[in-house]
């Protein structure tokens, strides 16, 4: 069973994937960890990847359509992949349709984490790091008691850039733009399932595993 697990950024797909995991003994693929990782060991596609970045230059789709199917070669996703921040285009999910058919696989369908744009907002505008020990908290969620390194009352605590209000509604526009489509695109096939995001977590995962159960007919 493969599952796409769809949600802006501060929806907590990074918490209900490893939820799921559990849950579901799903296998978690997520693009980011796929790039650091090939990255980060210098791989020919970590370098290439590298060279595109280095010149401020958008990866180019064969490049992470080609570390997705490496790691689908892998021998612990025989029992179903959560793909998380992969499919980002229509190009994609076709290229990952075809990819799955060449080994007699398909996706079962798209879970998106429906969440509102001011709690969005306001999930991560209230991030703060501290920059002596790179420590993260958040006004509401975890806030700032104790250095757990003993070293400050909180005044090395700080909001980054990206996390101001007005740089998160820009990025939640861009998420919509290259999103939207990927939506549409399984919602037109019947694969789609929208969970309300909002909520203690472990709601949320049985919401998230009763829309899995819809998808894989169980």
């Amino acid at each position: 069973m493969n599952i796409i697990l769809l949600g802006a950024p501060g929806s907590g797909k990074g918490t209900q994937a490893k939820a799921l995991m559990d849950a579901e003994g799903l296998t978690h693929v997520s693009s980011g960890d796929l790039f650091r990782a090939n990255i980060r060991g210098k791989t020919p596609l970590g370098v290439a990847a590298t060279d595109y970045m280095s010149r401020g230059a958008l990866v180019p789709d064969d490049l992470t359509i080609a570390m997705i199917r490496e790691r689908l070669a892998a021998p612990d996703v025989t029992t179903g992949v959560l793909f998380d921040g992969f499919p980002r285009t229509v190009a994609q999910a076709e290229a990952l349709d075809r990819m799955l058919g060449e080994i007699g696989q398909s996706v079962a369908g798209a879970v998106l984490i429906d969440v509102a744009e001011d709690a969005l907002v306001e999930r991560l505008s209230g991030r703060r790091i501290c920059r002596e020990c790179q420590t993260p908290f958040h006004v509401l969620f975890k806030p700032f008691e104790a250095c757990p390194e003993a070293r400050c009352d909180g005044e090395h605590l700080y909001q980054r850039d990206d996390d101001k209000p007005e740089t998160v509604r820009a990025r939640l526009e861009v998420y919509r733009a290259q999103t939207e489509p990927v939506i549409d695109y399984y919602a037109a096939q019947g694969k789609l399932q929208r969970v309300a995001g909002e909520g203690p977590m472990t709601e949320i995962t049985q919401r998230m595993c009763a829309a899995i159960a819809e998808l894989s007919g169980a």
